[in-house]
């Protein structure tokens, strides 16, 4: 008698599809703890599960988790973090465009193959200039090609020369000359770069850096024996780094709806700005505000869709249909859905206005669909449970609290009563209103102190760095699959069937009735 591996009518009764059970609660909003999914037949071991994403033409991520556009979670450090484990990481526009565009540079410029503008010296510099410039631009790195003006290559400046010591000698009287130097013809490089130049190093022991020249011998890039090995290693991992077709890793980041001193959209500089940020090789922007069913932020995306026709655009944030539809007629490539769900959001007691998150990703998710655009759930994830059943709905969750706490958020660590924190920040709130989002919430930036904040700030007790919080969240992302069967989130959206929980419920699914004995300080030498 062969075994069923079908729902059985009874389990059906009970545990419905995201059409049906949605349907039936369309006078109740829920959440991720009023509900939980039913385990289903499986094959397949979560290790074995796929997390690829793709939320764009042009946007894949190997995870489908995205760091939050807020100034308390994520700049280049995180942004750098997120993508080395095939994530995203959205930086926020809570700074001067300038600095926006110098953290894009920091993202994309941070470990790839061909270095195809690498930093260089003229031959007469001063060594002193050279350490100015190092300490100046915070490089971990003292090696220079040395070039004419006409971008011939010369020689190589060795990182043992460039010290204090020598400040007053010339760049050319310390050079290591162009005949010692090794070099590759560009041609060479052509066919697979991280290849040949990955036979190169294992050919000449004690080489590290390898330089590309043309026929004409000036000087076209630079490989660095650590970032070919790092990219090496990463064909043989799970989940590959998220990396743009030259290499880099890939880099999101926000804009306002920016307005003028008259209160009208600022399109010269929207569009600017944005250009500014391709040019620097920007992956993907988001047009993030708290209420992106309105008309200026519609404007926003479609003037940047008609600058920029194949530039994926992520915008939000919306809890309807009818914003969904909104903004792919605008131009977005995905939707952030979420209003109110962050856990230092106060949006829904300030303004009486958002939908609990689960009910919101169902409807937009609905819109979606028809309108073959992806859904992202913005806010409310605190553990990787929650990130599974939002994956139930949507293509891809943002998280800010989870990150907060992480070495790589922006802020000083501080500590209270022998414990570690960070500090967290709505971007609604005062003092991130202050600071420029006040565009952000529909607000003028002149007087942020006469609106009423829809954010507050607190405080993130410090956490382990993003690889390890990631790995956790994935750990949970890939066990939840595997209850239901699913090998990549397609079979996840598909398969999923959902039940309410009640409050009795919701207690049981945690750890009770025990005392918890914590044994990772002491494993972890703490």
């Amino acid at each position: 008698m062969a075994i069923s591996r079908e729902i059985s009518g009874i389990d059906d009764g009970f545990y419905k599809p995201a059409d049906t059970f949605f349907a039936a609660q369309s006078d109740l909003a829920l959440t991720y703890d009023d509900v939980t999914l039913a385990t289903l037949y499986s094959e397949i071991l979560p290790r074995d599960t796929q997390l690829d994403t793709v939320l764009a033409d042009g946007l894949c991520l190997n995870i489908p988790v995205i760091s939050a556009d807020m100034d308390t979670v994520t700049e280049s450090r995180m942004a750098i973090a997120m993508a080395l484990n095939g994530a995203l990481g959205l930086l926020h526009y809570n700074m001067p465009e300038k600095q926006q565009l110098s953290e894009v540079s920091r993202v994309k410029n941070h470990v790839h193959g061909l270095i195809q503008e690498p930093i260089k010296v003229s031959p007469e510099q001063l060594i002193g200039d050279v350490l100015k410039m190092v300490e100046e631009r915070k490089f971990e790195f003292r090696t220079f090609p040395v070039v004419e003006e006409s971008g011939k290559l010369l020689g190589l400046l060795p990182g043992h020369v460039v010290k204090q010591r020598y400040a007053k000698r010339k760049v050319i009287e310390s050079l290591t000359p162009r005949d010692q130097v090794h070099t590759i013809s560009k041609k060479e490089i052509s066919k697979d770069p991280i290849a040949r130049a990955d036979r190169f190093f294992t050919d000449h022991p004690g080489i590290h850096k390898l330089l590309v020249v043309d026929e004409d011998d000036r000087l076209h890039g630079l490989f660095t024996m650590s970032d070919v090995e790092r990219i090496t290693q990463e064909k043989k991992a799970q989940f590959k780094p998220a990396r743009d077709a030259k290499f880099r890793l890939v880099c999101g980041a926000a804009v306002s709806a920016t307005r003028n001193m008259f209160g009208e959209l600022d399109r010269e500089r929207i569009v600017t700005h944005v250009g500014a940020l391709v040019e620097r090789g920007v992956d993907v922007i988001a047009v993030s505000t708290a209420h992106g069913f309105s008309k200026g932020v519609g404007e926003t995306v479609k003037m940047i869709r008609e600058a920029f026709p194949k530039l994926p655009i992520i915008a939000g944030n919306v809890t309807s249909a009818a914003g969904v539809d909104f903004l792919a007629e605008a131009g977005a490539n995905a939707i952030k859905v979420g209003q109110g769900p962050g856990s230092i959001c106060t949006t829904r007691v300030v303004a009486g206005v958002g939908i609990p998150q689960l009910t919101a990703l169902y409807v937009t998710s609905r819109a979606a669909e028809a309108r073959r655009v992806s859904i992202i759930a913005d806010g409310g994830i605190t553990k990787s449970g929650d990130i599974v059943k939002a994956l139930t709905l949507s293509h891809a969750v943002i998280c800010g609290g989870i990150f907060a706490g992480c070495p790589e958020a922006p802020g000083q660590i501080m500590e209270i009563n022998g414990k570690l924190y960070k500090q967290y920040r709505g971007m609604g709130s005062l003092a991130a209103m202050k600071a420029g989002s006040a565009a952000r919430y529909g607000h003028s930036t002149t007087a942020p102190a006469k609106v009423a904040p829809e954010g507050v700030e607190a405080l993130k007790e410090a956490t382990a760095s993003v690889d390890a919080v990631l790995t956790q969240l994935i750990g949970g992302i890939q066990s939840g699959m595997g209850y239901l069967g699913a090998s990549n989130l397609a079979q996840l959206r598909e398969k999923a069937r959902f039940i309410r929980v009640s409050h009795a419920g919701i207690r049981e699914a945690g750890t009770h009735d025990i005392v918890e004995v914590k044994t990772g300080r002491a494993e972890s030498g703490q």
